[in-house]
């Protein structure tokens, strides 16, 4: 019953699986597109439709769920919830603030340097959980838009992230695949990011540095902040650091221990509940756990779960497979050319689809290239597929998880990222980073 011929015969009225399973995922594109209906919503019934329709098994759309990423993302939300309470994500923003003088411009560029050097040390998602907030909270307090700060908060982490292995999902899926370690990403990969993050700023400039202002009085208010006095709970505070440092300890470690990063990331969460609440009697137990439960991003864990379910279907019905074998054709063999082509075609794929399946699909197809063009050469491959998947994310709202979880704050904080206004300025940009990423590999390797 759940063998793929068993499956395919099992499609509503005989019809292909692949053309169900694209109209499916094409149908839920467009809707989460116009905005008329919540994506999670639009996607958890995409999610339906692949299984109602019979393309997937209940077990195999579960299957398809990346419970790595989910435990990932629910643990950090976790942390970060109970660690807001402490006042430090009010602490750094005072200080980042100050530092650069409540400067609307230099706010940018420092936020987005601490967003893309956090991102290559935690991970990109861990990274717009804990900026995120405070960004919302200093761009109020100097009355600007939060909307240029957020979409360089994404832009930042994905470029950040593609710097090392443990930071961006796809990274891990490659390092775990190959073996390659954090020093090989971090050799290969860093001096391109550091290069593109540079070149990011200027457009960033150009589209809203030089217009940002900031009144002279609210300026004036956020100077005169004491950093000091945004610690409101400083036993809380200890205890949350002192979490947060060990897990980010186990996600450096994470292979040594052989742990992935979800079941670091919920034992940290479990771990801090238990500190918060050790001491309170039962009432008041629950209290803290179900406020500790209420701050997680629900709408966004639900949109990644319905969303991974939808991709499952497409790959199920052999689309993504189809797409790789195009690719080669493409080439002809020639190893440059595929090296080239696997880094545009992941670029442009990952900011249309979450680039974890796609990366996941690709894996073998380039293992499968090794007979071809050598076991060392081929590591060529990974640096082009990871740079593709890394800085893809970028093109869309939907490319990397770090967006939506940028995107769910904005939502909370009624300053909603429109899906098409978003692609139609970060896709662009995202192609000009891979234009420089393909001078690099071109340079460097080819």
């Amino acid at each position: 019953m759940h063998g793929a011929a068993a499956t395919a015969t099992q499609v509503l009225f005989g019809l292909s699986p692949l053309l169900v399973s694209l109209a499916i995922f094409v149908a839920t594109y467009a809707v989460i597109v116009t905005e008329k209906i919540n994506r999670a919503i639009v996607a958890l019934l995409g999610a339906g439709l692949m299984i109602f329709s019979g393309v997937l098994h209940q077990s195999e759309a579960f299957a398809g769920i990346d419970l790595n990423t989910i435990g990932l993302l629910t643990g950090m939300m976790v942390i970060v919830a109970i660690t807001q309470k402490s006042g430090v994500f009010q602490y750094v923003a005072v200080v980042a603030a100050k530092a650069v003088k409540a400067d609307p411009w230099g706010l940018m560029v420092m936020l987005s340097v601490v967003t893309a050097l956090f991102s290559a040390l935690l991970d990109n998602v861990t990274t717009v959980l804990l900026i995120a907030p405070v960004t919302l909270l200093i761009t109020d307090a100097l009355k600007l838009k939060p909307y240029p700060y957020l979409f360089a908060l994404i832009f930042a982490s994905n470029i950040g992230g593609s710097a090392t292995l443990i930071g961006d999902p796809p990274n891990i899926m490659i390092g775990s695949a190959t073996g390659l370690g954090f020093n090989d990403f971090f050799f290969n990969l860093a001096p391109l990011a550091l290069v593109v993050f540079i070149l990011t700023l200027i457009p960033f400039y150009l589209i809203w540095g030089r217009k940002l202002y900031a009144a002279p009085e609210d300026r004036a208010q956020v100077m005169a902040f004491d950093a000091d006095r945004a610690i409101t709970d400083p036993r809380l505070l200890k205890q949350s650091l002192a979490v947060i440092a060990l897990v980010i300890l186990g996600f450096m470690l994470a292979h040594v221990i052989g742990q992935e990063p979800a079941t670091i990331a919920m034992f940290g969460a479990a771990l801090l509940l238990l500190l918060r609440v050790w001491d309170q009697n039962g009432e008041d137990q629950s209290h803290q756990v179900q406020r500790g439960f209420a701050e997680v991003e629900w709408v966004t864990i639900f949109f990644f779960v319905g969303l991974f379910v939808v991709v499952a279907g497409v790959e199920k019905a052999g689309a993504l497979k189809l797409l790789a074998q195009q690719l080669l054709e493409l080439t002809g063999g020639d190893f440059a050319a595929t090296a080239l082509v696997i880094l545009w075609v992941s670029a442009v794929a990952s900011a249309l689809v979450d680039n974890i399946p796609f990366v996941a699909t690709l894996i073998p197809v380039i293992h499968s290239m090794a007979p071809t063009f050598g076991a060392e050469s081929i590591n060529t491959l990974w640096w082009s597929l990871a740079l593709g998947a890394c800085l893809g994310g970028n093109g869309s709202l939907v490319g990397a998880s770090a967006n939506l979880v940028v995107a769910g704050f904005a939502e909370r904080a009624g300053q909603p990222i429109r899906f098409l206004p978003f692609m139609l300025m970060a896709f662009p940009l995202m192609l000009a980073s891979i234009a420089v990423s393909s001078g690099y590999l071109w340079l460097r390797y080819l």
